[in-house]
């Protein structure tokens, strides 16, 4: 059993956007992202913070937009139609859940695809959906990232995700078939659940529930790959996977923390760059 790390990898994507950042300096340009977030949740707080770490450390142009709870719909609209038209602004990131009164698809639907550094916008959907896209949906980008790190060919290969959210799900299960994967997706509603994913070559799990994934649901040597962020019933962080009672069977696992997590990030700045690269006609 191998532990895929996380850290190790995103430090490396980061590297890389950072010598590439250097470059787009040395022509006069320098990749902004703008955050916003509305309310006060502790998790989206420490996400903004982290991502607010990562921008300095690519060298990027980063602006934080903290807006109270009661921030209305037409204010938040406003915000964003001005960010559209803000030529230092590559990237726009709102800050997901937003309170309940506002309408998180209006936001998505308002933020230029061309700064939708998320991929959450229909025309960047539809994007990856047949395969000619600018960005990737961060996480999905970065659990591609982790399995490439191991050196197995996903083609070829039988995949199994576990979830259909559309934020992880839907695009991870388009990203592994881009690669020739057979992908096959799996829910709440799945019957016989564990007869599926135990012929898994590679198994991602996304489904927000606290060690679902047991050893009795995996194959021998297979790649797996956790998504969840959960905690136990002792309060301490731990995956979808049931990280102790899998290890022994897999090839490769991820741990949690230390793997998916600091990805979605890390291909949050590569979006970043990748938007200042389209919007200054650099190739």
């Amino acid at each position: 059993m191998n532990i895929i790390d996380g850290k190790a990898v995103s430090k490396k994507v980061k590297e890389d956007v950072k010598a590439e950042c250097e470059q787009l300096k040395a022509k006069g340009i320098i990749p902004g992202l703008a955050v916003i977030i509305v309310g006060d949740d502790p998790a989206s707080q420490v996400y903004v913070h982290n991502k607010e770490v990562a921008c300095e450390a690519c060298g990027f142009y980063s602006v934080k937009y903290a807006l109270p709870a009661e921030t209305t719909q037409d204010e938040l609209n406003a915000l964003v139609d001005k960010l559209n038209k803000d030529d230092k602004i590559n990237g726009i990131l709102c800050q997901l859940p937003l309170p309940s009164h506002l309408d998180d698809k209006e936001v998505i639907n308002r933020i230029d695809p061309l700064k939708d550094v998320d991929a959450f916008h229909p025309v960047n959907v539809g994007a990856i959906m047949i395969g000619d896209y600018n960005y990737l949906p961060c996480t999905p980008a970065g659990v591609m990232e982790l399995i490439h790190s191991t050196g197995i060919d996903v083609s070829g290969k039988k995949a199994v995700v576990i979830g259909r959210s559309n934020i992880v799900g839907k695009p991870m299960a388009m990203l592994l078939l881009h690669e020739n994967a057979t992908v096959e997706i799996t829910h709440s509603r799945t019957q016989n659940l564990a007869d599926i994913t135990k012929e898994a070559d590679i198994l991602v799990a996304a489904i927000g529930k606290a060690k679902f994934v047991k050893a009795d649901m995996v194959k021998d040597g297979a790649v797996v790959i956790d998504v969840g962020m959960n905690r136990d019933g002792n309060g301490k962080l731990c995956g979808d996977v049931d990280f102790e009672d899998v290890k022994d069977k897999c090839s490769f696992i991820t741990p949690v923390p230390g793997g998916v997590g600091p990805m979605t990030i890390a291909m949050l700045m590569k979006n970043t760059l990748t938007a200042a690269k389209i919007q200054n006609g650099i190739e």
